[in-house]
């Protein structure tokens, strides 16, 4: 049964999602008709109107609504909820911690949604923002790979299996028609369905004129085309998961949906209204994917729309449950206790093992830890959320990762820290005088390098030679793994501090320039500079040395460069003709 109000004491009477039922009892109260307004409420919070479904929340709520009164009532206020002056509520709930403010801000929004009897201000006040802060807590760490995929596995599985019979059943109502006339079979059945709306087997034996009890035994095929038809909670649970993940909307934002949110912008974008508790009305546009679940949405739900009740039919999620309390069709939000049996059923398990519990907030942070970079559109100030600090970015979102992402970071970190290092490094450039000298003249470099005589005489002689210079040590495993020939392509050898570049060298680095300057021509700005902009400034750098030395030498080389990818050892993607 639903939750009610008891008179006699003043109380509450409600009934949860596992069978328990539970009486709290108001206790002294000096302002009856305010603590019943504040209860009225309550009703509408209690499942399965709302989320809250366990006995201890129920008195949480109660308590809360209790202190109010007797806080009020010590100020001088005596009247009922339309009489509560904007002034005089935050004056309360300023003086109260946050949980107090939560559930006062919770049932004073709900009675006024069936009423309509708070003044305007204080409707604005009870609506907006919280004065009290949360208490601060650790973060709730992204899901894991493998629970995240097999969320959305399980999601797409479901939401694949629902919307093909839907449409099978569809085809089926095409072919059938009225039983008046065609009698009880499976496509005449589905034509029932669709053209009167979901109805019980003694409604249509009332309806048709037959016996109840032959109607009953027909009972398998009218249940199986009514889900087919007509969601039903798992259904709408799968999509709307499934929506979650796509676009990273917050819990209370993705339950509150209406289709008069959706602002279509051309057919295939989306630019979504939807409310956020802490920040009130926000706009997001959909990325591709959500927009094509959205769409199939609204196909599968669009017969459901059609036979439910006019207040029912622009919710977002609606879903038609027969048999349950408070008549078949719902909007609410769908209850914990729904979620967990949704994913034992569907053998969606955690690292532990068990049944993955799903804290809807991990979601949000899931989908932002996860979100390609590429599509991402943050504020000026580098932050996922323009209404977050990026201290608070930084606290949720950043510090919060599994400990792999914290060692892919780490590394990531260290390359651009050393890579930064090779560029801030001048090119080891030698002319002809100082190769003859190199030992003497270079000794700092030398022992850098940690090089002995027999390493100088092979990079004299050519024998370290790579493409574009010659190298130090191409065992060092600074490009791949030690003690194997290194794997770079020519062009890293250009910011390589292994590298030392020769007159020898200068035909190629030529060559590589030519390289450059032919992907410049097909290859777009943004993407030529992500890829080879840093090594044709290091090749420019060093042709620039020995044209400072011996012009003459550059200009003789250019003559050998034919300008073709033959003169270059390319794999096949990588040529330019």
């Amino acid at each position: 049964m639903p939750a009610r109000i008891v008179d006699e004491p003043l109380g509450i009477e409600c009934a949860f999602s596992d069978a328990t039922t539970v009486t709290i009892s108001f206790g002294e109260c000096p302002n009856p008709a305010l603590a019943r307004e504040l209860l009225n409420g309550l009703v509408e919070l209690i499942h399965p109107h709302g989320r809250v479904d366990a006995s201890s929340t129920v008195e949480m709520y109660v308590n809360a609504a209790r202190a109010m009164v007797k806080a009020l009532d010590a100020g001088g206020f005596t009247g009922s909820a339309t009489a509560l002056s904007r002034a005089r509520l935050a004056e309360h709930w300023w003086g109260v911690s946050h949980q107090a403010e939560a559930a006062g801000r919770r049932m004073l929004s709900a009675f006024d949604e069936q009423a309509q009897l708070l003044q305007p201000e204080v409707r604005e006040l009870v609506r907006g923002r919280a004065f009290n802060r949360t208490v601060a807590r650790t973060p709730l760490a992204p899901y894991g790979e493998r629970e995240w995929q097999q969320l959305q596995e399980a999601c797409r599985t479901v939401v694949q299996e629902s919307y093909t019979a839907h449409r099978r059943a569809l085809a089926a109502a095409e072919e059938g028609q009225d039983p008046r006339h065609g009698g009880w079979t499976e496509p005449n059945v589905h034509w029932q369905l669709v053209h009167r709306g979901p109805i019980t087997a003694d409604e249509i034996g009332a309806d048709l004129g037959w016996s109840s009890g032959w109607v009953r035994q027909k009972v398998p095929a009218l249940t199986q085309a009514t889900i087919a038809l007509f969601p039903d909670v798992s259904t709408t649970l799968a999509y709307r998961l499934l929506f979650a993940t796509y676009t990273g909307i917050v819990p209370d934002g993705v339950d509150d949906l209406c289709v008069e949110g959706l602002d279509w912008a051309g057919d295939g974008v989306v630019l979504l209204d939807y409310l956020k508790g802490r920040t009130a009305k926000e706009s997001t546009t959909l990325n591709r994917r959500a927009v094509r679940l959205l769409e199939q949405w609204l196909q599968h739900s669009a017969a459901s729309r059609r036979h439910a009740p006019r207040e029912y039919r622009d919710a977002l999620w609606l879903r038609h449950v027969p048999g349950s309390v408070g008549g078949p069709w719902h909007k609410n939000p769908i209850t914990t206790h729904t979620v967990r049996a949704w994913m034992a059923k569907h053998q969606v398990s955690g690292e532990d093992g068990k049944p993955l519990k799903i804290h809807e907030s991990r979601i949000r942070t899931t989908f932002q830890s996860l979100r390609d970079r590429r599509s991402w559109f943050g504020s000026t100030r580098a932050t996922v959320d323009p209404n977050h600090t990026p201290r608070v970015e930084g606290d949720h979102y950043l510090t919060v990762t599994t400990p792999a992402q914290r060692d892919n970071v780490e590394t990531i970190i260290e390359s651009a820290q050393a890579d930064l290092l090779r560029k801030s490094r001048p090119p080891l450039v030698l002319t002809d005088t100082q190769i003859a000298d190199f030992a003497g003249e270079f000794p700092d470099r030398v022992a850098d390098m940690g090089l002995d005589d027999a390493a100088v005489s092979e990079l004299v002689s050519g024998e370290r030679d790579v493409f574009v210079a010659a190298c130090t040590d191409p065992l060092s495993g600074l490009h791949g793994p030690a003690g194997k020939p290194c794997p770079a392509r020519p062009w890293v050898c250009a910011l390589c501090p292994l590298a030392i570049f020769t007159p020898r060298h200068v035909p190629n680095l030529l060559r590589m320039k030519a390289f450059f300057s032919r992907q410049w021509r097909q290859t777009p700005a943004a993407q030529f500079m992500a890829v080879f902009g840093p090594y044709a400034q290091r090749v420019d750098e060093v042709l620039d040395v020995f044209r400072a030395h011996d012009a003459q030498l550059v200009l003789r080389a250019a003559d050998a460069v034919a300008d073709t990818d033959a003169e270059l050892p390319l794999l096949p993607e990588e040529r330019t003709q």
